[in-house]
């Protein structure tokens, strides 16, 4: 669906159930920023449930990365707040209330030696293509 995040090579998913510890499982990287985009897997089916990034590119054109805690992508990811608290608690609870078996995660670094592509600019067309699509966000954004 989204054909603009095949550009960026370094990247990677996790699985994400209630029973896990995200921190643990989180595979991002912590010296990279970038976008990630969270499936929920339930009753068999599979749903794009947010799209969200981490980092900017600064008005001098240098990137910001996330340095707190554990750093990056997967700082973000673990550490970032979401529905009022810390993701690796806030989402055990939403995938509780709202019977979901696991999350896919799956995040891409938006920068190399090559370029350096703005997170949020990238973040913002893919969730227009979304809501192009399907009328909608994703559900999770558009519980923001």
């Amino acid at each position: 669906m989204f054909d603009e995040l095949n550009k960026y090579k370094q990247n990677d998913h996790f699985f994400f159930k209630p029973t896990d510890n995200l921190g643990k499982v989180c595979n991002a990287p912590t010296d990279k920023s970038g976008v990630y985009v969270i499936h929920a897997l339930k009753g068999g089916r599979v749903e794009l449930i947010y799209i969200g990034r981490s980092g900017e590119v600064k008005s001098d054109g240098s990137l910001f990365i996330r340095k707190a805690g554990l750093g990056g992508l997967k700082d973000r990811l673990v550490n970032g707040k979401q529905f009022g608290e810390a993701r690796r608690n806030s989402w055990k609870q939403k995938m509780v209330d709202e019977k979901i078996e696991a999350l896919d995660i799956y995040w891409y670094a938006t920068h190399n030696e090559k370029f350096i592509d703005c997170p949020r600019i990238l973040e913002n067309k893919l969730l227009q293509k979304h809501l192009d699509i399907y009328g909608r966000l994703p559900k999770w954004n558009n519980e923001l």
